[in-house]
């Protein structure tokens, strides 16, 4: 997938730059999805992140109908995605 390609290049983000626009960010799906993919390309950064002042709401949100569940971030996600 060509979004994941480009998270994948985003190796030098600010941890501090990025924890202000998640905690500015009004879609949950959004938050949760660009979590997933920072954790699953392995940035540094990620793990600098508080998490625990992320607003991720509650509940299910799905990018696709019909797709791989990742219970971390209660996602459903399109399989060419979850399977990288």
């Amino acid at each position: 997938m060509k979004y994941y390609q480009i998270m994948e290049g985003l190796t030098t983000l600010r941890p501090g730059v990025v924890q202000d626009l998640l905690e500015q960010c009004r879609s949950i799906r959004v938050k949760r999805l660009f979590l997933y993919m920072a954790e699953k390309a392995g940035h540094d950064w990620y793990k600098r992140l508080d998490h625990a002042k992320l607003d991720l709401g509650k509940g299910t949100r799905s990018i696709v109908k019909g797709g791989v569940y990742v219970e971390k971030y209660a996602l459903n996600l399109p399989e060419e995605l979850v399977k990288l």
